[in-house]
C-alpha cells in the first residue's frame, strides 16, 4: 500500500485504507473514497493539486489530503 499522491499518471489503484481523524475520514468517504473503490490518476504533477477519476467523476486534491488515502496499485 503507498498513499494515491505517490501514483503515477494513468496508473489505477484500490483503495484499502484512509488515515487521519474522523472528520478526514468522514468527509474523504462522503466524496466516495471508500475501500475497495478504483480510482485513476489524471494528473499528477508531483506539484500542485492531484486530479483523480473516481466513479463517473472527477476530483481535485491536495497533497496533504492525497497522502491519507491509502491504496493499492492495480495498473
Amino acid at each position: 500500500m503507498k498513499p494515491l499522491w505517490f501514483l503515477g499518471m494513468n496508473r489505477t489503484g484500490v483503495v484499502r485504507e484512509i488515515a487521519g481523524g474522523r472528520g478526514v475520514r468522514k468527509r474523504l468517504t462522503g466524496m466516495g473514497f471508500i475501500e475497495g473503490v478504483t480510482v485513476r490518476i489524471i494528473k499528477n504533477d508531483n506539484y500542485g493539486p492531484l486530479i483523480v477519476s473516481l466513479g463517473e467523476g472527477r476530483l481535485v486534491l491536495g497533497q496533504g489530503v492525497a497522502n491519507k488515502i491509502m491504496v493499492e496499485e492495480v495498473g
